[in-house]
């Protein structure tokens, strides 16, 4: 068995290879980016974020601060691949404090607004409102943030 390599970025932000991190990206202070995650050009992460191994973040995605990205979860930005033309792509926005479960979809062009939550498994077809929690293939809404954290205790 070998072991993941730990990368120290700027900042004190880590990854754990091995992980892709593209070109241009801007990875925020105490960032964490777990093994197998693929991190494409241009995006931007915020302070204190935790993307799980095997994630796949699509090119200009931002993601804000505090966020917490499941085990291969996906964010695309390609509506009708492969375009293969950039101007076409539609980029994902990740509002601080937001959850994204392992295993969702999240598809191009849609907003995550602050402190929502997209449950495990789930494909987001449309924006979710701050503070809201989402689940299901298509994701719809499930229960405030609120309710949420009474249930985590």
């Amino acid at each position: 068995m070998t072991q993941g390599e730990r990368i120290e970025l700027a900042d004190g932000a880590i990854a754990w290879g091995p992980c892709h991190i593209g070109i241009g990206s801007q990875i925020g202070a105490d960032v964490s980016i777990g093994c197998l995650a693929h991190v494409g050009r241009d995006v931007v992460v915020g302070e204190g974020t935790r993307i799980q191994g095997g994630a796949y973040i699509a090119d200009g995605t931002k993601v804000g601060e505090g966020v917490f990205i499941g085990p291969n979860a996906t964010v695309l930005n390609d509506r009708y691949p492969p375009s293969r033309d950039s101007t076409k792509w539609q980029f994902v926005t990740i509002e601080e404090g937001a959850v994204i479960g392992g295993g969702v979809t999240i598809l191009p062009g849609l907003n995550v607004g602050s402190h929502a939550v997209i449950a495990a498994g789930a494909v987001l077809t449309k924006d979710i409102p701050a503070g809201e929690v989402w689940s299901g293939n298509p994701a719809r809404f499930h229960m405030q943030r609120s309710e949420y954290e009474e249930a985590r205790g």
